[in-house]
C-alpha cells in the first residue's frame, strides 16, 4: 500500500471483532518491530507496549467498566456501555506506556536538555502509537485509540504486573473491521 493512501485510509474503527486471520504472535512481533524503529530522544526508546489478547484483553475492559461505574455510577455508565463492549469485542488491545525512569536518566545525563526530554518522550510515544496503527491498517486490521488513564492505572499495574515507573498513556483495541467507518 502506498504510504499516502495508507495515511488517508487510516480511521478510528469501532466495530471490530476477534477474527483477525493472523496469529497473536504476528501482532506481538509487529509491535516489537515498530517499537525498535520509531525515533526517540537520544535513541532511549522510552516507549513501551503490552499486547493483550484473550482473557487479559477481557480483563482490561472489565477494569475499565468497573472503574467507570465506581467513578460515575451505574446510571451514567449506561451511555458508555456499548462503546466499552465494542472495545472488549475486538481481538486484543495494545497498552502504551512511557518508561519515566529512562526519561529521568536522560535528564540527569543531559541537564541542558532536561526540560525537553519529557515532551520528546511523549512525542516519541505518539509516533509509536501512530506507526502501530498504520501497521494494523497495512495488515488489513482496524484500531482506535482510547485514554482511560489515569482512572485505570493502578488496577492495570496490579493485574498485568506493569513495572513501577511505566506510565500508561493509551489503550488501542484492534481487530477485524466489521462495519467500516
Amino acid at each position: 500500500m502506498e504510504f499516502m493512501q495508507a495515511l488517508i485510509q487510516r480511521r478510528s474503527e469501532y466495530s471490530l471483532d476477534p477474527n483477525i486471520g493472523v496469529s497473536f504472535q504476528t501482532i506481538v512481533d509487529m509491535v516489537a518491530d515498530v517499537a525498535v524503529h520509531v525515533p526517540s530522544p537520544y535513541n532511549v526508546q522510552s516507549h513501551r507496549a503490552l499486547v493483550l489478547s484473550g482473557e487479559d484483553h477481557g480483563d482490561l475492559w472489565n477494569i475499565v467498566r468497573e472503574s467507570l461505574v465506581e467513578k460515575i455510577g451505574e446510571e451514567r455508565f449506561e451511555s458508555s456501555r456499548s462503546r466499552i463492549d465494542s472495545f472488549a469485542a475486538a481481538a486484543g488491545t495494545v497498552l502504551y506506556f512511557i518508561d519515566d525512569p529512562s526519561v529521568d536518566s536522560l535528564c540527569e545525563q543531559q541537564p541542558s536538555y532536561a526540560s525537553n526530554f519529557p515532551t520528546w518522550a511523549e512525542q516519541s510515544c505518539g509516533m509509536f502509537q501512530y506507526a502501530v496503527w498504520m501497521a494494523f491498517g497495512d495488515m488489513g486490521l482496524g484500531a482506535n485509540l482510547q485514554h482511560y488513564n489515569p482512572l485505570i492505572d493502578s488496577r492495570v499495574r496490579e493485574r498485568f504486573g506493569v513495572p513501577e515507573g511505566y506510565r500508561l498513556v493509551s489503550q488501542m483495541p484492534f481487530g477485524r473491521i466489521v462495519d467500516p467507518v
